[in-house]
């Protein structure tokens, strides 16, 4: 079974192609939106998604959230004493969502298609491969997040034009320029920023409310650190309700509060704002079209229903976005569409989708700058934005005399200096010793939908040819090491599928109790002993009865928090 999975920096989905349409698949708990955070328990035990969420606000010590951004790096998450890597922190929440979808179909599901920012690298990709070789999952396909958005903006509507789709999530941000024409979706351009998303604005937000307050992050404990990454999330959202919203804080036993506009939010954001435009700008270059040829704009992520990006994406373009499909969902739908064309379901087999090249890829040269020869350029051999499956050939000669080899350093990136770009691997040939310039190769760089690129090296004088294939979706780790690390993660103990929803209500009931004082602390506290009793009898039906009962409660006790001064 083949499904299709949205890893978000925030939220993850997981969907499927039932044969007419795409379906979001829910999770254990019913709800479409898994959180993409990992959680280690005292005891070894891994929770991910609400649970793993709701820990994270008794003990961000052993939880881990926006790891998405440390794809394809060295970067390592410290949880209860044992180092994780992004890929496989992003590992577990796609193993959490193949267990949702195999409960859901009621059958095994080993491959998937996976959506990545479109503007994800090289080694971005391949870390994302990874995770999900990791979580037991062959990856059929790596699909950029606007590309999908935008199958399931088209298929829906069935209107043929341009539009742009402009992706901020919790993490990242894309810009894709597409076509639409009749059964055919063309990608001209995209465009991004892999460090912008919904979190930067939650973040200006409670910079904001610090130097309102004459606070800096230094006189915060980790518990102040939550709860104002938790007011300035709340508030954030509140303002798409009313234009004035308070936020609180307690820091060494002093309360503070203060009142924040609107105005005062937009104003913060400004940087912010700047940052959105330049992708936006880049990519009607790069397709050759102005704000006024595009027939329709199309908001994706969850952070687009911000009011303040709203305004802000009809401010920009003179127009109110389209009506589409929820934000948050259609990403998971577009993959689920890329699935049902895989599969070559009857309802969609004439759908063709048509992509782009992310990134220019290229080598490095040496130039002749007018007084003398510099290495380290970057010579470009496929464009950024052009249209794949694509061949580039370019001829290339010896720089000094009596060379008996050239190099081919295979690059992707946009820089001119080569140092600055991402080094993918290298070809060498021998050539027959002579004076520069006599002796000449010919590369030929081709580049497929699957991220696949295949660099080839001909020595003209001797006919003799090498290559080397590149795939998006190989990892860096020998077999040994994807196995040994395979391993480790098969190891972890994964809270029981049963025991999913009991675990995320006593984690809420336990942050309850460290937030309240005086006699709603007391309500918690006999809520909780209550459960946990419930909990021992090992009765499914008891222990349910007594989950919906406290969490009754704990709605009232948190209303009554709302209430007290």
């Amino acid at each position: 079974m083949l499904i299709g999975i949205d890893l978000g920096t925030t939220n993850s989905l997981v969907s499927y192609f039932d044969g007419e349409k795409p379906v979001i698949i829910p999770n254990r708990l019913g709800e479409h939106l898994t959180p993409s955070v990992v959680s280690v328990d005292g005891d070894g035990t891994i929770l991910v998604g609400r649970a793993a969420q709701e820990r994270a606000m008794l003990d961000p010590f052993c939880s881990a959230s926006v790891f998405k951004r440390a794809m394809g790096t060295e970067k390592e998450f410290l949880l209860s004493g044992k180092s994780y890597r992004a890929t496989e922190l992003s590992s577990l929440v796609l193993r959490s969502l193949k267990e949702d979808a195999q409960a859901f179909l009621g059958q095994p599901v080993q491959e998937a298609i996976i959506s990545v920012p479109a503007y994800f690298n090289d080694q971005q990709r391949k870390a994302t491969q990874l995770a999900g070789e990791l979580a037991g999952l062959k990856v059929e396909r790596i699909i950029n997040e606007p590309t999908a958005a935008a199958l399931a903006y088209g298929l829906t509507k069935q209107q043929s034009g341009r539009f742009l789709v402009f992706d901020l999530g919790g993490g990242t941000f894309d810009v894709s320029v597409l076509e639409l024409d009749d059964l055919i979706m063309e990608v001209h351009a995209i465009a991004g920023d892999n460090f912008l998303g919904g979190e930067n604005f939650t973040e200006a937000l409670a910079d904001y409310f610090l130097e309102q307050e004459g606070l800096h992050p230094e006189d915060l404990d980790w518990r102040a650190k939550v709860q104002l990454h938790q007011q300035a999330e709340a508030c954030k959202i509140a303002f798409s309700e009313q234009a004035v919203n308070t936020m609180c804080l307690t820091v060494n036993d002093q309360a503070h509060e203060r009142e924040i506009t609107l105005a005062e939010f937009e104003q913060a954001c400004e940087p912010l704002f700047d940052r959105l435009r330049r992708p936006i700008e880049r990519s009607l270059r790069d397709a050759g079209l102005l704000i006024s040829d595009l027939d329709q704009i199309v908001l994706v992520g969850g952070a687009t229903k911000s009011q303040l990006v709203r305004r802000f994406v009809a401010k920009l373009f003179g127009r109110l976005p389209a009506p589409g499909a929820d934000p948050d969902e259609a990403v998971a739908l577009g993959a689920a569409i890329q699935c049902g064309m895989k599969e070559r379901a009857q309802a969609i087999q004439e759908v063709i989708l048509t992509d782009v090249c992310p990134f220019t890829l290229g080598t490095s040269v040496v130039r002749d700058n007018g007084l003398f020869e510099e290495s380290g350029y970057y010579q470009p051999i496929i464009e950024r934005n052009t249209v794949i499956p694509v061949s580039r050939t370019e001829t290339f000669y010896t720089a000094s005399d009596n060379q008996t080899q050239i190099r081919v350093d295979i690059l992707q990136g946009e820089s001119r200096l080569a140092k600055n770009n991402l080094y993918l691997g290298e070809v060498v040939v021998p050539v027959p010793a002579g004076p520069r310039g006599r002796e000449s190769v010919r590369v030929t760089y081709t580049y497929d939908i699957n991220a696949l690129l295949q660099v080839e090296v001909q020595v003209e004088s001797t006919g003799l040819k090498r290559q080397v294939i590149i795939q998006g979706g190989q990892s860096k780790l020998s077999p040994e090491e994807a196995q040994a690390r395979m391993d480790a993660l098969a190891e972890l103990k994964l809270s029981p599928r049963d025991q999913e929803e009991n675990k995320l209500a006593m984690m809420k009931a336990e942050r309850l109790y460290e937030e309240t004082t005086g006699s709603l602390r007391q309500w918690v506290d006999r809520l909780i002993t209550e459960f946990d009793l419930a909990l021992r009898t090992q009765d499914k039906l008891t222990a349910e009865r007594a989950r919906k009962k406290m969490l009754q409660e704990l709605e009232l006790v948190e209303y009554e928090m709302t209430q007290r001064p």
